[in-house]
This record gives C-alpha cells, sequence and structure tokens, in this order.
C-alpha cells in the first residue's frame, strides 16, 4: 500500500501536469486583467466554457467576455490578487481578494470582496467551468447606498 503524504494540503498544492501550468496562465491573466484582454479570453477558455457567480450564469467565451468587458465600464480600477491556490489534477480552486472602486457611488472609495474560485480545465488546458464564491450581502449589498441599511437592520434581525 502507498505511503499518504504528511500533510493532505501538501499533495494537493503541489499536483503534477498540464493543469499547473494552466492554473498559473489563468492566474497571470486575472492579476493582469485590462480591457483588452477581454479580446484574448478564447486563449484561456474554452469555447463552450460555463461561468457561474453569484449575479450571472453564462456559457461560451463571447458572454465570458461581456461580463469582464461590463467589470470595466462599470468599476473604476479593477483587479484580482489571487491569494491561494490548491490544485488537484485537471481542477484547481482559488482564493483572491477583488479590488475597486464604484463609479456611480463612493467614488475613489476603495472597495474589497473576497471570495474564491472552482476551475475545471479541459485536456488542451482551457477553462472549461469557472464557477465563482463570494457572499453578495456581506461583499457588496452592504456597501450599496440604502441596500447597506436594509442589510445592517436584516443582519441585526436575524442575529436577535
Amino acid at each position: 500500500m502507498p505511503s499518504l503524504p504528511e500533510t493532505p494540503s501538501a499533495a494537493l498544492n503541489h499536483a503534477q501536469g498540464p493543469a499547473e501550468e494552466a492554473v498559473t496562465r489563468v492566474i497571470a491573466l486575472f492579476e493582469n486583467l485590462s480591457p483588452a484582454d477581454v479580446a484574448r479570453m478564447s486563449q484561456f477558455y474554452a469555447a463552450d466554457a460555463r461561468f457561474k457567480d453569484p449575479f450571472n450564469d453564462v456559457r461560451g467565451v463571447p458572454a465570458i467576455g461581456q461580463i469582464f468587458a461590463h467589470m470595466f465600464v462599470a468599476l473604476e480600477n479593477p483587479r484580482f490578487i489571487v491569494t491561494g491556490r490548491v490544485v488537484q489534477g485537471n481542477q484547481c480552486f482559488l482564493t483572491w481578494d477583488f479590488l475597486f472602486a464604484f463609479k456611480s457611488f463612493h467614488k475613489g472609495v476603495k472597495q474589497k470582496v473576497r471570495g474564491a474560485s472552482h476551475l475545471v480545465f479541459d485536456g488542451q488546458g482551457l477553462v472549461s467551468v469557472h464557477r465563482d464564491y463570494w457572499d453578495a450581502a456581506e461583499e457588496l449589498y452592504e456597501k450599496l447606498p440604502v441596500v447597506s441599511t436594509l442589510m445592517r437592520w436584516l443582519k441585526k434581525r436575524a442575529n436577535s
């Protein structure tokens, strides 16, 4: 019987194979993402890739590109900082901070959303599934005028 590594997480962090290289490429894309990169999404995503987050559920590179293009229209200086990664086989889990400022209110006030992404890669090293996980209530709604008051009230009521 083969011996198990002393710490299971160490085995997950050092997976072998093409997924590790693909993950490194995707991290570089997201940490340096610019409006010009939206046109290059087909170099990172499979043609029929699925993207899902708390607000979107789309399939295909054009639809995924539209989500990222809209991000640059709606927000000031959006950028991702990947804070952790676990790679196993053809998939990975990334933790990240998303930094930005709203254009329409609280102008210039830096905001941060903490989240995570589950990515699955196809045989060519392209993302076939991209699922983002983050708490829209805590990370976004509580930062919006009017809605933030309601969210604080709801949280207070839920905790009483």
